[in-house]
């Protein structure tokens, strides 16, 4: 309740402060007001006797008059400042709930490439391990999880069982489906794993390490198709810069060539930039452990703003009561113990 009351101007801070320049104008209108009152005529009303009324002194009237115009003028103040909009520079935001989180797919490459030894001990295990981190950061959001190839499958819709989710993101391994790099095939199908019911706020992590060489759905069309959907699109490029050995089928078996990295960047960067998400490479594990943290903190942070207004909030009540309270006790000094005629 007290804080109805709390008038403390320094403790306020104001979205329209050049209502403030009124105040100047307020001790003028009280001393015209007192001006006017005094070369008026008035009327004092009195049950009392004629003999009494004449051993009444009026020196005491001034006072009432300026309680009344003081008050009135304080009421006008409170008014300006109202129209000022203060807000409070000690606002405390409230805390946030995180139990109503965010819809977010991985949508990870699993291509043969994917084991090329230049993270350790290959970038398909070292992508596993970091997107497994990186559920166990989270809280209260529905994740789900693509794993394309040639191809691409749901190997778990969003859910809130981390458990299994964590044991799907295990069992990922390459030739599962057809080879190659569908891109477009697993971002398209990401986006249609976000459930019709789905949160305002919906991500997909896009990782792989080359470029789109098969599938039906071209990766710009998909990231429309997520951009349409409202949906946040991240893609990590993972690989180191120049060469990396990578496994290579021959009739001896399989063989590791030291192989140029090709990730197709520009691609990736449109996808994100279509959809309003961030377009990452990672060139080692601790760069693409870093780069999922930074996707934690910046969903974390999109999620808080929808719980809180950027800006303090407005902060009118206490300024408002006063305004009615002091115009108030005037009009009730003026009504009920004396009246003032023009």
């Amino acid at each position: 309740m007290s804080r109805f009351f709390n008038i403390f101007i320094w403790e306020y801070n104001f979205y329209q402060a050049q209502w403030l320049w009124a105040l100047l104008g307020i001790p003028v209108l009280f001393f015209l007001w007192d001006w006017l009152q005094r070369k008026g005529s008035g009327q004092l009303k009195f049950t009392r006797s004629e003999s009494e009324q004449q051993q009444i002194k009026t020196g005491w009237v001034r006072y009432i008059r300026w309680a009344v115009s003081g008050l009135y003028a304080l009421s006008l103040s409170m008014l300006v400042i109202t129209l000022a909009e203060p807000y409070n520079v000690n606002y405390d935001p409230p805390k946030i709930d995180y139990k109503n989180g965010i819809d977010i797919i991985l949508a990870i490459d699993a291509s043969g490439s994917m084991l090329a030894q230049d993270f350790q001990p290959n970038r398909l295990e070292a992508a596993k391990d970091v997107a497994q981190q990186f559920v166990d950061s989270r809280k209260g959001d529905r994740i789900g999880l693509v794993v394309y190839e040639g191809e691409a499958y749901t190997a778990c819709p969003a859910t809130l069982d981390y458990k299994l989710l964590k044991e799907q993101i295990e069992q990922i391994a390459p030739d599962q489906v057809e080879p190659g790099t569908a891109i477009g095939n697993g971002l398209g199908v990401a986006v249609t794993r976000l459930r019709s019911d789905s949160l305002k706020s919906k991500v997909i992590i896009l990782l792989t390490d080359g470029s789109n060489n098969a599938g039906s759905i071209e990766p710009l069309d998909a990231a429309r198709l997520a951009k349409a959907k409202n949906c946040r699109v991240y893609t990590i490029g993972v690989g180191t810069s120049g060469l990396a050995p990578t496994p290579i089928e021959t009739p001896f078996g399989i063989v590791y060539e030291n192989l140029p990295v090709e990730i197709d960047e520009n691609t990736l960067k449109a996808i994100a930039n279509e959809t309003g998400g961030k377009y990452f490479r990672a060139k080692d594990e601790t760069g693409l452990k870093n780069i999922y943290k930074e996707i934690d903190q910046l969903e974390k942070r999109k999620m808080e703003d929808q719980h809180i207004a950027a800006e303090p909030p407005l902060t009118l009540m206490p300024f408002f009561v006063w305004t009615i309270i002091f115009a108030f006790g005037a009009w009730i000094l003026q009504r009920l113990k004396f009246k003032l005629d023009d």
